[in-house]
């Protein structure tokens, strides 16, 4: 009993401690503009240092790394039909690949794959 006590204090002080050290460290002194602005030679800088970026591509590198790992996932099923229940093997990837397919037509109708627009 004392012994998860004294684990439960342990695992709620430790992340507290973390943050804690974290905020310290990160604080910052008052914000400067020279500071925060871009430095170029001395000079102020020709153009914005940020460059834009679409968010409709990030959305879509989002989808292709969710699918590619759906790719990775179905990979060793061939094998594990070999050394498994072939039932339980069968219906779980079939129930996978519904939820994949149920995710695929929601971007598919809310126009995350259309990239002319």
């Amino acid at each position: 009993m004392i012994l998860t006590a004294l684990s439960s204090a342990i695992a709620l002080l430790v992340p507290i401690i973390i943050l804690g050290a974290a905020w310290v460290l990160a604080s910052r002194s008052t914000e400067d503009r020279e500071k925060s602005s871009p430095f170029e030679c001395g000079f102020d800088p020709k153009s914005t240092a940020r460059i834009p970026f679409s968010t409709r591509f990030f959305l879509l590198a989002i989808i292709f790394i969710v699918f590619d790992i759906e790719i990775v996932l179905l990979m060793p099923l061939p094998t594990i039909l070999h050394t498994s229940d072939v039932f339980t093997t069968v219906t779980t990837s079939v129930l996978f690949l519904m939820i994949l397919l149920i995710g695929l037509i929601h971007e598919w109708k809310e126009g995350s794959l259309d990239w002319s627009s």
